[in-house]
């Protein structure tokens, strides 16, 4: 218990001392109420969320694939508007050896557009409405 007192007083105090020392040279100055905070001597970077106006993200941005899907049966069936939509969410990335579609995220490899709508209506036409 004699030991610790001591320690303790003596790390206190160095705490106490680091504190107080003005900053060396070169160093910048502290930061004071009207400046910006600073790292190494630069000003951070400060990001401001896009406001809903300018910038905004697309309507269907923000809805899940289904939802986006089942707008895209909306449009005219078998139409290039249809296949656009459904390319918009899954851009088009033809496979001349693709194979059978297992899922609504593999038909963009089918080279063929007809065949390709005819594979996104399949997905689109069995997902349970929500």
């Amino acid at each position: 218990m004699r030991r610790i007192l001591p320690l303790v007083l003596v790390l206190y105090s160095a705490a106490a001392f680091a504190q107080t020392n003005p900053p060396a040279e070169g160093t910048p100055p502290a930061e004071g109420k009207g400046s910006p905070p600073t790292v190494g001597g630069k000003p951070l970077v400060q990001v401001k969320p896009k406001s809903a106006t300018k910038g905004a993200a697309p309507a269907g941005a923000h809805q899940s694939v289904a939802k986006r899907l089942q707008a895209c049966l909306d449009i005219d069936d078998g139409t290039k508007g249809r296949l656009d939509c459904y390319d918009a969410i899954f851009p088009p990335k033809p496979n001349p050896k693709a194979p059978a579609a297992k899922g609504v995220a593999d038909c963009h490899l089918t080279k063929e557009e007809d065949e390709r709508l005819t594979c996104y209506n399949g997905f689109a036409e069995k997902i349970p409405k929500f």
